[in-house]
């Protein structure tokens, strides 16, 4: 199967726009056909981290809008057609009228988004098909809307480190390249002939002469090391893992970028296993769900070592990835029979305590930039003030 990007016409006339997989441009004319589409043109998606993303939040609205027609009793077909009319982005649209024509097939809802993997994830459909099975999904998503809207506030709190940063990094980045570049270069002319100059200031002209012939490299450099970077992350498993493994052993981030990946994996677990589905079952999903490699490497591990016949608790440890408060908590969650409430509660607790992190962080970067800007600044005022203090004073009067 290849994922085509295509645009075909609808009974109404209008464009529609979206990605689709398919096994040939045949196959894809015939699943938009189904879907009550005219295939007008279509091309392989050559690159597939370009897929256009759904937003946390549209699902959210999917999931809450969704809930409320079915508990209203409209039929899963119309509450589809419903959302589909005119709601949300292009991009979700044309996802929900794939929805739509797989439902019209006599397919489940949560079938049906298994054409959509990058947008309904494991733990979606797994949620989903367990509410389907009992014949009331309706609890089952408003228990998914809850947990995006929770993920989708832990994802913006994190956001919180890297604005600052970034904005006071780009105001210093900016501030030191005017100065190396255009200032002194002007003053290191007063400099020319038999002065004996400071080490500072000798490495602060030899870097700004350097960034004269040279500094229009390190744009382009910039851009390739980071496009090779993502090629390499895209082809290479082992790259990525590598990175992935980085992420959660950088100072500062890492521990923070863990405790926001528990929380999740414990969430996860939470919701699968009171949705009645088995421990090993769960595991599996929320590994598929987990982007982190590493942690998912340990849910895989664990569920095979639950499947060999160890503990819940046991198999977790055995991993050596995940920390002694899980490990703790889990025990106690199978000595009272009441794992998913254990579960429950690990998550929010790792939540809280990203959001301390989180908090604690921010409040320490702004000023300990603020610190290395000034710094920064002053040195380079140092290294051109000194020597020309010593010229005006080595003037005669």
């Amino acid at each position: 199967m290849s994922l085509y990007r295509y645009r075909a016409c609808d009974a109404h006339g209008r464009i529609v726009r979206g990605e689709l997989e398919a096994a040939n441009p045949a196959d894809l004319e015939t699943r938009l056909h189904g879907r009550g589409l005219e295939l007008l043109r279509a091309a392989p998606n050559v690159f597939p981290f370009r897929r256009r993303r759904i937003a946390r939040r549209e699902l959210i609205h999917f999931c809450f809008h969704l809930e409320q027609l079915l508990a209203a009793g409209v039929p899963m077909l119309d509450a589809i057609a419903d959302l589909g009319d005119g709601h949300g982005s292009p991009a979700m649209q044309a996802i929900v009228a794939g929805l739509r024509a797989e439902i019209e097939r006599g397919q489940a809802l949560s079938a049906a988004m298994a054409s959509h993997p990058h947008v309904f994830d494991e733990v979606f459909r797994c949620l989903l098909h367990a509410g389907e099975s009992i014949g009331d999904p309706v609890p089952v998503l408003r228990r998914i809307a809850a947990d995006l809207t929770r993920a989708d506030e832990l994802a913006a709190h994190a956001r919180k480190i890297v604005i600052y940063p970034v904005i006071v990094a780009a105001l210093l980045a900016a501030a030191v390249v005017v100065a190396i570049t255009q200032v002194v270069p002007q003053i290191a002319a007063l400099f020319r002939g038999d002065t004996v100059l400071p080490l500072s200031t000798r490495i602060l002209i030899g870097l700004s002469a350097w960034l004269g012939r040279h500094g229009w490299l390190l744009p382009p450099l910039f851009v390739l090391l980071a496009i090779s970077a993502a090629l390499a992350a895209v082809r290479s498993p082992g790259f990525r893992h590598a990175l992935h493994a980085l992420s959660l052993r950088l100072p500062l981030l890492g521990p923070i970028r863990q405790r926001l990946a528990l929380a999740r994996v414990a969430g996860l677990l939470a919701m699968l296993y009171a949705s009645g589905i088995t421990v090993t079952d769960a595991i599996a999903s929320a590994a598929r769900a987990t982007p982190n490699l590493v942690i998912r490497g340990g849910l895989e591990t664990a569920r095979a070592g639950i499947t060999a016949g160890q503990g819940i608790a046991s198999a977790f440890e055995a991993t050596g990835l995940f920390p002694r408060l899980v490990i703790r908590m889990l025990r106690v969650g199978e000595q009272t029979g009441r794992i998913d409430n254990t579960l429950g509660q690990l998550a929010h607790f790792y939540e809280r305590d990203a959001r301390e992190a989180i908090d604690r962080l921010q409040a320490s970067a702004e000023p300990a930039l603020t610190v290395i800007m000034g710094l920064l600044m002053l040195w380079i005022a140092l290294a051109i003030l000194g020597p020309v203090y010593g010229i005006i004073a080595g003037m005669p009067l």
